[in-house]
């Protein structure tokens, strides 16, 4: 290992106490979406920042085009870092997450740590990587060497609804373009493909009448129940399609919400489905929603009286390697082997996330950030979601020694 590798090593041990105070401080700050009102943990986030002597430049996303999303406030924040001419490395975490739910036995909100893990909602999903970020590139500023390029710090709270409004938003506004980007993981894996997704929304209209004369309507359930036995019928069908991209198995499509009826005596006039479908890297997003959206209008083509009308509510394309990503690759899984001591490879995750807003704009990117071995283990978006703090510690050196490798 290099001298600098040791010295960024050193500055991270010497001030990981502090790194963990900033992080429960994000912690407890809740940013549950819905009902996605988060400019307040940005505000906070941009204050300890400023402690740090990094000015967060804050970006607002308009009341109107937030509140058309079904949101309350959003405010993105970017941090620029200059050292030099040079290429930029972005690196992005997002802030909005679901709501907690039930079965916690922690605060989720406290940040506590217990036997060595940091729990609470958003510790692992991903307010944990605005501090292996922030930290990474305080490390490698503590050298005072000479670097070339610039970091940029680029905090966002839009990734549950799709990240339109999140790094969609301040791309579309040329707030930025970096040249590379590093996306928060979800594990220690170096993540370089992942998942699209499809969510669609299909109301399926018939007639409402008594239950003792159904006759006189027209059965929305029966009608929306022919549309799941095709659904699951070809859920069925995707696990013969494999994908080539190692740590993505098959395209699968999830029914999440069932919506419909007024009353136990009451045939049900309207019916809504909310599906998700997930898309590997070899298919062709447009392909598949005009197959999905033709398999439901012939589960329902015979049944007479019967309309439907399907809207879609996200489209997040999958995330394919690009060619400039070698630099990040190569420093990542070379750093994350060293410090992890076991082969750190690239591989692709079945979720989706917003790194692929940068590669739909040219930008190389990859995911790496705190996490565990995979990211059933850190319950993520479940209760009692946390941290291995060690995990933190040993992200944050393998972030700083890449920063530098990439920038120097």
């Amino acid at each position: 290992m290099s001298t600098h590798h040791d010295e960024l090593d050193r500055w991270v041990d010497a001030h990981f106490d502090e790194e963990l105070r900033f992080l429960q401080a994000l912690v407890q700050v809740p940013t549950d979406t819905p009902p996605g009102n988060n400019a307040p943990h940005a505000d906070r986030t941009a204050e300890l920042l400023m402690g740090f002597g990094f000015d967060a430049e804050k970006h607002a996303v308009p009341d109107a085009e937030v509140k058309k999303h079904g949101l309350e406030s959003i405010t993105n924040l970017v941090v620029r870092r200059q050292y030099g001419t040079g290429k930029t490395i972005a690196l992005n975490a997002h802030g909005d997450v679901v709501p907690p739910g039930e079965g916690w036995t922690r605060d989720p909100y406290g940040g506590e740590i217990v036997n060595g893990k940091l729990y609470g909602r958003a510790s692992a999903v991903s307010k944990c990587d605005f501090a292996t970020f922030t930290f990474a590139t305080r490390a490698i500023e503590s050298l005072k060497a000479s670097l070339k390029g610039g970091v940029e710090l680029h905090f966002t709270y839009d990734e549950e609804f799709g990240g339109e409004l999140g790094p969609g938003w301040l791309l579309s506004q040329g707030l930025t373009k970096p040249d590379l980007l590093i996306a928060a993981g979800f594990s220690y894996q170096v993540v370089t493909g992942h998942n699209g997704c499809l969510q669609l929304e299909v109301t399926v209209h018939g007639k409402m009448g008594h239950a003792a004369v159904p006759d006189t309507a027209v059965d929305a359930l029966q009608a929306a129940t022919r549309i799941l036995n095709a659904l699951y019928h070809q859920n069925m069908l995707f696990k013969q399609v494999t994908s080539q991209v190692l740590g993505i198995t098959h395209p699968y499509l999830n029914v999440g919400v069932i919506q419909g009826g007024t009353n136990t005596n009451v045939v049900p006039g309207k019916v809504v489905l909310k599906l998700d479908r997930r898309m590997i890297p070899e298919e062709n997003p447009t392909e598949v929603e005009t197959a999905l959206r033709k398999l439901i209008a012939d589960a329902v083509a015979e049944s007479k009286g019967v309309t439907i009308e399907v809207k879609r509510l996200l489209l997040a394309h999958p995330l394919k390697p690009l060619a400039g990503n070698q630099p990040l690759v190569d420093a990542l899984c070379a750093h994350a082997s060293s410090v992890f001591g076991e082969p750190i490879e690239a591989s692709g995750t079945p979720l989706y996330t917003d790194a692929r807003l940068y590669c739909e704009r040219g930008i190389p990117a990859v995911l790496y950030g705190c996490g565990p071995r995979t990211v059933l283990e850190s319950n993520a978006k479940r209760a009692d979601e946390h941290i291995d703090i060690e995990d933190l510690r040993r992200a944050t050196k393998v972030v700083a020694r890449s920063l530098f490798d990439l920038l120097r």
